[in-house]
């Protein structure tokens, strides 16, 4: 996946996630990230891959809101690189 096309589907991904309401609408937003993503053409394995890079966005950038968000915060702060992966896949398969 080029650099360019990757910044862009994080954009829209991004884009389409509800940050401000509680989870059951987090989850509508990412599973429509997802179908998004899809869309686009996207493997299961590369959104897994995106969601990776927005975990790593949103963990710089966004703070926690709730005590789930900080829970899940404090683990991608301490997973490897293979670990984040690991927690974005779990996320992806809850909201499939």
């Amino acid at each position: 996946m080029s650099a360019r096309v990757e910044e862009s589907i994080v954009a829209k991904y991004i884009e389409k996630l509800n940050f401000i309401k509680g989870w059951k609408d987090w989850r509508s937003s990412l599973r429509e990230g997802i179908q998004l993503a899809r869309t686009l053409g996207l493997s299961d394995n590369e959104i897994q891959e995106v969601a990776a890079i927005v975990g790593d966005f949103l963990n710089k950038r966004v703070k926690p809101a709730s005590n789930e968000d900080e829970l899940l915060k404090q683990m991608w702060d301490v997973a490897s690189p293979e670990e984040r992966k690991v927690i974005a896949s779990v996320l992806f398969k809850i909201v499939k």
